[in-house]
């Protein structure tokens, strides 16, 4: 099915779903703009939507893919496509990736990861399938070993590598470790995570003449959401035209926000996506307007991805960017936190990874100067530690290639919980 009118995609899920029948029970019977609806609980939403006696799709799953979420966070979410669904949205992702940068002839490696109905590998390939210039096609794969892509990109004349920032990241280490760099790189472009500014310096020791781009923005889950938005800022995008309706609501009130630099949740809407409705859905990240017309937008986290030690919240991108701003020499390659327990008591471990062959002395006194941002940025942690509850922050050093990914997805995974759960 084609995209529909915004009028007619309500009253079509409304319809044939029965959990947005419920959802929409008291509105009236006309309903034309997305004001009038409530945002999606992305609790309720997934419970209806599991097999036996699924409630929320809107018919049976005749002619479908059917993929999962990476499940970075929480339980897998399955979500499935219809064949037509599939093709609208690879084919407008494709248009993109000429916005990130694609050329004609280019040869692109996908190195995103397959199987256990993961849907990122196949999206991609379709997407560059449906791009509408020429390209030439290698699907890697996430799972091949960083050396061996790197003597592929030697071998073959790579142009573009498409993969998670931890991928690419490891590549990179691959191609330095041989004694070399990959010329023939003209660009990078990821997506799954927010590439953060540590990692620009390990990019382009090993790739010299390459541009760093974002994919996109889109999930399994919500499905196609955003277009790259050429420029020197990759966390920018804006809603594909005729295909997605972006809004960012406060947290609180869940008022629409369009005043340019302030924070709020991102919520989409797919015109085009009918078989599993996406009518306001929470992304599950955070992102504020770069412009008046609040048409450009710039990813700034996650909502919900953080550690909490015993009351102390630890938002990722809050101790991260601590970190990067007490880095004054530029020795840190990435970051993860670390949840653990021991002696009856929470503590948190940041892992950060450095290629920079430092001195014990170097690095005692820069974990240090780690220790006292992070308390800094979160004064309750020192103070909780004083009282007894917690044990205070270590650091603890890697290299890039030993920081935690997610088995399917290659995502960084920003917050490793290694407490007892049973």
């Amino acid at each position: 099915m084609p995209a529909l009118p915004l009028r007619e995609l309500i009253a079509f899920a409304r319809r044939n779903s029965p959990f947005y029948a419920d959802l929409y029970a008291g509105l009236p019977a006309d309903v034309a703009t997305l004001a009038e609806l409530p945002v999606v609980d992305q609790a309720a939403f997934w419970t209806a939507n599991r097999w036996p006696d699924n409630r929320l799709l809107t018919g049976p799953l005749l002619d479908a893919g059917v993929y999962t979420s990476g499940g970075t966070t929480g339980t897998p979410k399955v979500s499935p496509w219809s064949r037509t669904e599939h093709f609208d949205s690879t084919s407008a992702f494709g248009a993109g990736l000429v916005r990130a940068g694609l050329r004609p002839g280019h040869r692109v490696a996908n190195l995103f990861y397959a199987g256990h109905l993961y849907g990122g590998f196949l999206y991609i390939e379709a997407s560059l399938h449906n791009a509408p210039v020429d390209n030439v096609r290698l699907p890697v794969g996430g799972h091949v070993p960083d050396a061996e892509v790197a003597e592929l990109v030697d071998s073959f004349g790579v142009n573009v590598l498409a993969g998670t920032p931890m991928k690419l990241a490891g590549v990179a280490e691959a191609v330095l470790d041989a004694g070399s760099t990959a010329d023939t790189v003209e660009l990078l472009m990821f997506a799954g995570d927010l590439l953060f500014d540590d990692v620009r310096p390990l990019l382009h020791k090993a790739f010299p003449e390459a541009t760093i781009a974002s994919l996109g923005y889109a999930s399994v889950d919500a499905g196609l959401v955003g277009w790259p938005v050429p420029g020197d800022d990759v966390r920018v995008h804006e809603a594909v035209p005729d295909r997605t309706v972006v809004e960012i609501l406060d947290e609180v009130t869940e008022e629409p926000v369009t005043e340019p630099g302030v924070r709020g949740r991102v919520v989409v809407t797919n015109l085009f996506r009918t078989l599993m409705p996406i009518i306001r859905y929470p992304v599950g990240d955070l992102a504020e307007w770069v412009d008046e017309e609040c048409r450009a937008f710039r990813l700034v986290g996650r909502t919900h991805e953080g550690a909490r030690v015993a009351n102390v919240a630890m938002a990722y991108v809050d101790v991260h960017a601590a970190l990067m701003g007490a880095d004054r020499d530029g020795v840190i390659s990435g970051m993860q936190m670390v949840e653990r327990r021991w002696d009856g008591r929470d503590g948190l471990l940041l892992r950060v990874a450095t290629l920079a062959e430092l001195s014990e002395g170097h690095r005692a006194e820069l974990a240090d100067r780690l220790v006292e941002a992070a308390y800094r940025a979160r004064p309750l942690y020192p103070a909780t530690v004083a009282d007894g509850h917690i044990h205070p922050l270590r650091v603890e050093w890697v290299r890039p290639g030993d920081l935690v990914t997610h088995p399917r997805t290659g995502k960084l995974v920003q917050v490793v919980d290694e407490r007892p759960h049973g």
